[in-house]
This record gives C-alpha cells, sequence and structure tokens, in this order.
C-alpha cells in the first residue's frame, strides 16, 4: 500500500510538472506569431501554414498513437511520445530555419496534445482515489503554464531569441517530468498474468473502423471541432487581431489572452467540486452556456468586449477536460485510447482546415470580419452538445463522475 502510495505521489508530481510544460509550449505560436512573421518574413498566410502544421502534428499523433497506447505497453509509450516532444524542443534552441521550424512544430504540437491527453486517460488508472478531482487539477497547472507564460513571455516576446530561451527552459521541465515517470507503474504496462490471451486478442483487434461505427461517435467530433476552432482561435489569432484590426499594442492583446487562459486556470480548480456534485451534462450544459454566451459577446463587441471574453475563460475552463474524461463513458474501455484519438484527431481536422481559410480570408477581408468566425464555432460547440446532451446524457452524465 505504502508502495502504491509513492506511486502515486511520483505520477502526480511527473504529471503537474509535464503539464505546465505542456501548457506553456501550447501558448508559444500565439504568443511569438509577430515575432514569427518578422524573423521570417510571412504574411497572415504563412503565419497560418504554422498552425496548420502543428495541427496536422495532432492529427496523426492521435490517430495513431490512441492506438498505439492500446495496442502496446502504456508506459513504455508514453515515454517514448514524451522524449520526442523533448527532441523537438530541441531543435527550436539551435535551429533558425523555418523548413525545420514546420518539421519541429508539427512533432511537438502532436506530440504535446498526444501527451495532454494520455495524462486525461490515465488519471483514472493510476490513482484510486478521486481521479476526477485530479484532471482538473492536472488542468488546472497547465492552465497556470499557459496563463503565465501569456503574461510574462507575452511582455519579452520581442525576438526569436527569447522563443530559444524558452524552449530551453521546457527542455528542462520535459527532464524533470520524465525522471519522475521513471519509476510510476502504469495499468497496462509490463507483464500482466492476469490478462488471457482472449483478452489481448480483443484488445488488438479494435480498430479505427470499429470506434467510428460506435454511438455518437460523430456526434463528438462535431463537437470536439467547434470547439477547438473557438478555444484555439484565440490562442492563435487573439494577439493578431488586437493588434491587427483593434490597434492595441501586443502586450494589450497579450493581457486579454492571459485573462482568458488565467480564468481557465481559476476554473478548473475553483468549480471542479461542483462538476463532480452535478455531473458532467449538467455541468457543461450550464458553465458551457455561460461562458458561450461571453465568448460570443466579447468577442463581437471588439475592443469595448474583450474583457467579457476574458471572463468566459473562467466559465469555459471545465469543458474540455471534462468532455475528454467523458469519452470513457461513451466508449468501452478496451478502445478507449484509440476512441479518444480519433475523436480528438478528427476533430482537429476542423482546426486544420480553418486556419488554412482564415489565414487567406485575413489577408482578403482583414482581421475584423475573419475573427468573427470565431464566435460562431463556439456557438455552433455549444448547439452540437445540447443535441449530444439530449441522446446520450442520461449515461454520461452517471458514469463520468462515479470513477471519483
Amino acid at each position: 500500500m505504502e508502495h502504491r502510495r509513492v506511486g502515486e505521489l511520483r505520477a502526480a508530481a511527473g504529471f503537474m510538472i509535464l503539464m505546465a510544460g505542456l501548457g506553456v509550449s501550447d501558448s508559444l505560436r500565439g504568443i511569438f506569431a509577430p515575432v514569427f512573421q518578422q524573423h521570417f518574413t510571412l504574411n497572415a498566410s504563412g503565419l497560418s501554414v504554422i498552425i496548420m502544421v502543428s495541427y496536422l502534428g495532432n492529427l496523426v499523433f492521435l490517430s495513431l498513437g490512441g492506438q498505439m497506447m492500446d495496442r502496446f505497453d502504456r508506459k513504455k509509450t508514453t515515454m517514448a511520445v514524451l522524449l520526442l516532444w523533448m527532441a523537438a524542443l530541441a531543435v527550436y534552441v539551435v535551429s533558425d530555419h523555418f523548413l525545420l521550424l514546420l518539421v519541429s512544430v508539427f512533432f511537438a504540437m502532436g506530440a504535446s496534445t498526444l501527451l495532454n491527453t494520455t495524462v486525461n486517460l490515465l488519471t483514472p488508472l493510476i490513482f484510486t482515489a478521486a481521479p476526477g478531482m485530479l484532471v482538473n487539477v492536472f488542468f488546472f497547472v497547465q492552465g497556470v503554464g499557459t496563463s503565465a507564460s501569456q503574461n510574462l513571455v507575452g511582455r519579452m516576446a520581442d525576438s526569436y531569441g527569447v522563443f530559444r530561451g524558452v524552449n530551453l527552459f521546457l527542455l528542462g521541465l520535459g527532464l524533470l517530468a520524465a525522471l519522475f515517470l521513471a519509476g510510476v507503474k502504469i495499468p497496462g504496462s509490463g507483464e500482466r498474468p492476469e490478462a488471457t490471451s482472449s483478452a489481448q486478442s480483443a484488445k488488438k483487434a479494435v480498430s479505427f473502423a470499429t470506434v467510428t461505427r460506435q454511438p455518437g461517435f460523430w456526434l463528438l467530433v462535431v463537437i470536439f471541432g467547434f470547439y477547438f476552432v473557438a478555444e484555439h482561435g484565440i490562442m492563435n489569432w487573439l494577439v493578431a487581431y488586437g493588434t491587427g484590426a483593434l490597434g492595441l499594442t501586443a502586450s494589450r492583446a497579450a493581457l486579454y489572452l492571459s485573462g482568458f487562459y488565467g480564468g481557465m486556470t481559476v476554473g478548473r480548480l475553483v468549480f471542479s467540486p461542483a462538476v463532480s456534485a452535478l455531473g458532467a451534462v449538467r455541468s457543461i450544459c450550464g458553465f458551457g452556456g455561460i461562458g458561450a454566451v461571453l465568448f460570443i459577446l466579447g468577442s463581437v463587441l471588439g475592443g469595448s468586449g474583450l474583457w467579457l471574453l476574458s471572463l468566459s475563460g473562467l466559465f469555459l475552463s471545465i469543458v474540455y477536460p471534462t468532455m475528454v474524461f467523458m469519452i470513457g463513458s461513451v466508449f468501452p474501455q478496451h478502445m478507449l485510447s484509440t476512441a479518444a484519438g480519433a475523436v480528438i484527431s478528427l476533430g482537429t481536422l476542423a482546426d486544420i482546415g480553418f486556419n488554412l481559410v482564415f489565414g487567406r480570408a485575413t489577408d482578403y477581408f482583414g482581421y475584423g470580419i475573419s475573427f468573427m468566425a470565431v464566435p460562431l464555432c463556439m456557438a455552433g460547440f455549444y448547439l452540437a452538445y445540447l443535441r449530444f446532451a439530449r441522446r446520450f446524457g442520461a449515461r454520461s452524465g452517471q458514469i463520468i463522475w462515479k470513477r471519483g
């Protein structure tokens, strides 16, 4: 029992360090967008290529990585992805070539997203007490990394050298997380005497096509797709929108962005007990609905309403971790990682398509008009989720938080 407790403490420390690093890493695209434009002489279309490549990495890693987690040793696969993320950060540090930047973005962001999802899915397998609460705590720590980087790094992001320095720091965090996780036992890793050959065969039989035929799969893809475009649209384009359309300074625009993710950080910690009490469906309907309204109003009102956009992050904070955790109540356990990877990777296609079109639309229409697609996607997310809640609400709402 004591050995298990020590293992859980090591896992918690490793996950928190890793999630903090992933939070910083994921925010760098938006923070350094003006630097990339200046350093590599890019227009909005060129900048959108960087963002689109990052989401291609998400697509590939989630579609293949989810199946690898289900079929192979979970710990070895997790550590391999962590090392790959660190290798991409190392290329950031030593390279100053646009093509190598794109390659590194592909691997860094793809590995980051897979690690993020893996932490969410492994938490109920590693921790015996309150995994639902711990999921939100880990995402709270990630939010601290995101918000702190947008506030602190956003003020210093004036050169490509700063970008290299931040990634060198992240490389150190990744090494520290790897040291903590190296001694953690993950269920489904190594020898499992209790696993029968028939169970292993069933596990290997899970395919992408099998997952897509599960009830609710495609509706979840739509929900995740709309939500990704909305939230990531803020992360990637709010600073450029603020400076290009609203006449704000980069530091002022970054402050609103920091407020949005600062709200997410606080909300994941403060609202997690309420989510446990209300259940997934009612929580997302309630908190997500309030957040969606504030998000849409803040985006449409522009300069005078950006504080509403920042405030929306507080209520939207629980949406993504709760939706990912909810996948476990919709799909059987033996296909959980494959299902999560399939849903999120296909939802990522919306991100890819959006950024491909957004850059061109911005060059033609300007940021003021093009940015309005972001609040439209938030509205699409909430309407699609209400449909999901009506069809699958009883099942997901009852199962998701029993584990905690």
